[in-house]
C-alpha cells in the first residue's frame, strides 16, 4: 500500500534520524497489516500530496488531512479517524465548568488569532456571556487556567493533549479536559475518486480497528 505522507507534522508525521514515527505512520500499518499488505511511505510537502494521488505516485494520503468538500470532484475520503476539533480544558478540582453554558460570568483563555478565538467570539455573538482574554499560543492559555487567571481554555485538541501529557509527565493532573468537543475537525484517508472498491476496504479496515480498541491505543500512545 502506498502512503503518501507528509513527514514534518508530529505527533502524525516526523522523519528524522530516528526514522519515521507517529499516528498516521502506526495507522497506516496497522491499516496495511489488517488488509495483508505492507505500508510502503513516500514523502511530500503538504502541497504536494494531492497532486501525488491524482498522478497515480501513492495509493492513499494519510497525513491528518482534513477533508475537504472543494476536493471531492476527484477525491473520496475514508470515514474519520482522529478528530483535531475544539475542547475546552479547566482545573481538575473546583472547576464549575464542565461545558460552554457553564462559562456565563466567566473568562475563557484562547490563543489569539486562532480557531478556538473565532469560535469564542462567535460563541459571544450568539449570547454566551464570558469574557474572552487572548494570549500569544495555547500554552500561555492553559497556564493561564492553571494559574487561575482564567477559568477555562478553548484549544485544539491537538495542541491540548500534548500540553496536558506534558503537565502528566511532570505528575500535574491539575488540568483536563471536560465535557464533548465543542467543534468537530475530522481527519480521514484520501483516495482517488474512481478507487471505490479501495475504499470500501480501507473503511472495514478502520472500523475493525476501531473496534478492537487498535486506533484508541495508537492515538493515546502518541498524544497521552
Amino acid at each position: 500500500m502506498r502512503v503518501g505522507i507528509d513527514p514534518t507534522y508530529p505527533p502524525f508525521a516526523l522523519a528524522d534520524d530516528a526514522g519515521l514515527r507517529g499516528i498516521d505512520v502506526d495507522f497506516a500499518q496497522a491499516l496495511a497489516e489488517e488488509l495483508g499488505l505492507e505500508a510502503q511511505f513516500t514523502y511530500f510537502g503538504y502541497d504536494g500530496l494531492y497532486d501525488a494521488l491524482t498522478t497515480g505516485q501513492v495509493d492513499v494520503l494519510i497525513s491528518a488531512l482534513v477533508i475537504l468538500p472543494e476536493k471531492t470532484k476527484d477525491i473520496a475520503y475514508s470515514i474519520p479517524y482522529f478528530d483535531a476539533g475544539l475542547v475546552l480544558i479547566a482545573p481538575t478540582s473546583g472547576s464549575p465548568v464542565a461545558r460552554i453554558a457553564n462559562l456565563d460570568g466567566k473568562i475563557l483563555a484562547v490563543e489569539l488569532g486562532s480557531i478556538g478565538h473565532v469560535t469564542a467570539l462567535e460563541l459571544q455573538r450568539n449570547g454566551s456571556g464570558f469574557d474572552i482574554r487572548t494570549y500569544g499560543g495555547v500554552s500561555e492559555a492553559l497556564a493561564a487556567v492553571g494559574a487561575g487567571e482564567a477559568h477555562a481554555a478553548l484549544v485544539d485538541s491537538i495542541s491540548g493533549r500534548l500540553y496536558l501529557r506534558e503537565m502528566k509527565s511532570q505528575d500535574d493532573l491539575s488540568l483536563a479536559i471536560v465535557g464533548n468537543p465543542v467543534t468537530s475537525e475530522p481527519f480521514a484517508i484520501a483516495t482517488r475518486i474512481d478507487d471505490r472498491i479501495l475504499k470500501a476496504k480501507l473503511n472495514e479496515a478502520i472500523s475493525r480497528l476501531i473496534a478492537a480498541g487498535k486506533l484508541t491505543t495508537i492515538i493515546e500512545h502518541h498524544l497521552d
